[in-house]
């Protein structure tokens, strides 16, 4: 299973087929997202944060996608 949610993944999901559309659904969700060429895409890990739910981390722990570190290692 791929970790990463991809525009197109995120239209499906949405049933929404304009970037802008599925920015708005993002945010009133809550879910971080980045932005790519093709649009909007975000990671499993920050749609199940978003609904609460941590995976094997302690909440006091720095975000593992820090847009900052993110920018760091390209």
């Amino acid at each position: 299973m791929r970790a990463v949610l991809a525009f197109a993944d995120l239209c499906a999901a949405y049933d929404y087929s304009r970037a802008a559309d599925v920015r708005r659904c993002l945010t009133r969700d809550g879910i971080r997202y980045f932005e790519g060429r093709d649009g909007p895409w975000t990671t499993l890990d920050l749609v199940n944060a978003a609904g609460g739910l941590r995976t094997g981390t302690a909440a006091s722990e720095a975000d593992p996608y820090d847009p900052e570190e993110l920018v760091k290692a390209a």
